[in-house]
């Protein structure tokens, strides 16, 4: 591509929602007006205006001055391409290293450090498909439905944050991860046919995944213990567990062994009234060849 078209393209993502700063994330706005600020100084090192810098990057003059200014986040685009114009030696580039953890809402980012070190992960969820099993346009049409209405950029931040998680699926060595889905969920055209079809054909492509367990709570099983909610264990290498429920101890996370050991009592319980993962993937494609 010529450089003018690299521009223009860069200049496109630039404008892309979502990557605003929120004000009340303390440590996110410590961190941009730290490398905005950095960026300024090595700027007028060199001696170029902001207009000049701008051209040379590829990005607007407006852009340019709120990522100086800490007010908008940078994407790693921008830091690589700030970094040759600036002749930084990788020093701006590496700055993402800080960036990209204040990219997302910091309960997001709290909830992903905790992901990112478990060994076991099992979650049962009754109302929804869980954030990590959706596609992009299944979970932008559930923030699209949700009252009071999200702003586009919010939106889109939130879409970006949950599957930006799903970098679970990467990591090697590979976690054990356990899935138990109602019945009903599946029937839910969340976004519409085609959404729901791709959907429906994601949970398939993971539930075929090796180190994941895909389960589905059949309508007609009955009372089980998730019925006041979310369930969800994570388990770490030093032998340390957390978890949470939406019925138990306030739906507060907890890593109190007597409080786990509940959680995974009524987890357990829920898996053993659930299709087994083959009876659960045959059901998938049932619902999905009727569609």
């Amino acid at each position: 591509m010529s450089v003018d078209g690299e521009a223009v393209r860069l200049r496109t993502e630039a404008d892309e929602p979502g990557w605003e700063v929120d004000p009340d994330d303390e440590w996110g706005v410590a961190v941009l007006a730290t490398v905005g600020r950095q960026l300024r100084l090595r700027r007028e090192a060199v001696g170029m205006r902001v207009v000049d810098f701008a051209a040379a990057v590829g990005y607007g003059d407006d852009l340019v001055y709120k990522v100086e200014g800490g007010k908008r986040i940078p994407q790693q685009e921008y830091l690589d391409r700030a970094d040759e114009v600036l002749n930084a030696g990788g020093l701006v580039a590496a700055a993402w290293e800080d960036v990209k953890r204040v990219r997302y809402p910091k309960s997001v980012r709290a909830l992903a450090q905790l992901e990112a070190k478990a060994v076991e992960l099992g979650v049962y969820v009754g109302l929804s498909i869980h954030g990590l099993l959706q596609t992009p346009e299944h979970a932008r049409a559930l923030f699209d439905a949700w009252q009071p209405p999200y702003s586009k950029d919010e939106a889109e931040s939130l879409v970006a944050a949950r599957m930006a998680r799903k970098s679970i699926f990467e990591r090697s060595p590979a976690p054990a991860l356990s899935f138990v889905l109602e019945e009903a969920t599946l029937c839910r055209r969340v976004g519409g046919t085609m959404v729901w079809r791709q959907q429906l054909e994601h949970l398939l492509e993971v539930g075929r995944l090796r180190n994941v367990t895909l389960q589905v709570m059949p309508t007609g099983a009955g009372a089980h213990p998730g019925l006041d909610g979310r369930i969800e264990v994570l388990k770490f290498a030093d032998g340390t567990a957390a978890g949470r429920s939406d019925g138990a101890f306030n739906g507060r996370p907890t890593s109190d062994p007597k409080q786990l050991r509940i959680l995974e009592l009524r987890y357990g319980t829920i898996r053993a009234q659930a299709l087994t993962p083959r009876e659960s993937l045959a059901l998938i494609e049932q619902v999905l060849g009727e569609t």
